[in-house]
């Protein structure tokens, strides 16, 4: 960390004073975001499907399980040095059922159980009603693949088939560790009757993610000055905006509100589409004071 001195400070020194005892540096966050996936369903290969990894000291949290997620999060391991193996993430929160955030999870399922002489906990897995459903539709699906690998000779001969625990889940506190507290709310996504957001609380970060939201929207009254939320859209004028948009997500207009209403430490735009988009930036600027900064796959924050 870079330390200054003030001009009032060089003063005393000149004046032979001692200088002022220096503070020590804030303690390392415990917390970090890791942006698997910031995409939308466009098939961008420079955003994959939406994901998000909260990891909290060694243990990860994961947000959806968009298009190639793990291969996304064997990825951020690389890029970034982290102590992680690609089957350390055994928890997920599924924000809605929509295809684009769900098209990851046989891939999470299956992907870490079928490397060999690997014992994985179960997947524990937090979503709205019709996860269960999915689940073991998904199994069904990979019945075969399963039986082939788990039969005598197979390459998981003797191990159990994948082991996968669902909580279908009400808005409400739906998690709770050592590390962190998980509360589920509503949010309003077109036609969808069950989409949620999550509110995480760590041992040092208030984080809030919206999944797919448009108004009336319950954000503000989640985030609260929270240090980090996670906000989809943001890349439509509403005026311009057709019937769908309107109604299923977040428009720029509305996104300044939410903003100011919020007031977060930092804004992290994500769900995005192809682009840099850049617009929606300089739109909350002429309104919105506070950091807002557009996601890319593999960012990490703080």
């Amino acid at each position: 960390m870079r330390l200054s001195v003030t001009v009032a400070s060089i003063g005393v020194l000149l004046a032979g004073s001692a200088p002022a005892a220096q503070q020590p540096p804030p303690p390392p966050s415990r917390t970090r975001i890791v942006m698997l996936g910031t995409g939308n369903p466009f098939p961008d290969p420079d955003r994959f499907g939406p994901a998000t990894a909260i990891i909290v000291d060694s243990t990860v949290y994961l947000v959806d399980a968009g298009v190639g997620v793990v291969r996304r999060w064997a990825a951020a391991i690389r890029t970034h040095g982290l102590h992680f193996n690609v089957w350390d993430m055994r928890r997920l929160f599924i924000t809605h059922l929509d295809s684009d955030h769900t098209l990851g999870y046989p891939d999470l399922i299956l992907s870490s159980w079928t490397i060999e002489d690997v014992q994985v906990e179960p997947l524990r897995v937090y979503g709205p009603t019709g996860t269960a459903a999915m689940t073991h539709h998904l199994l069904a699906a990979y019945a075969e693949d399963i039986r082939v690998r788990t039969s005598n000779g197979g390459e998981r001969a003797s191990s159990p088939a994948p082991r996968v625990q669902v909580h279908e889940i009400d808005p409400g506190i739906v998690y709770r560790d050592a590390l962190v507290t998980v509360t589920a709310f509503r949010v309003h996504h077109g036609t969808w009757k069950n989409a949620f957001g999550y509110r995480f609380q760590t041992p040092d970060k208030d984080i809030v993610i919206s999944g797919d939201a448009a108004p009336p929207s319950a954000i503000p009254a989640q985030c609260k000055r929270c240090d980090i939320l996670i906000h989809e859209g943001g890349i439509f004028h509403r005026a311009a905006a057709g019937e769908y948009q309107r109604q299923f997500h977040t428009s720029m207009e509305d996104l300044l509100a939410v903003a100011k209403l919020s007031r977060p430490t930092l804004l992290v735009l994500y769900h995005q589409r192809p682009g840099p988009n850049e617009e929606a930036l300089g739109f909350l600027a002429k309104g919105y004071d506070g950091r807002v900064v557009v996601a890319k796959d593999l960012d990490v924050f703080p």
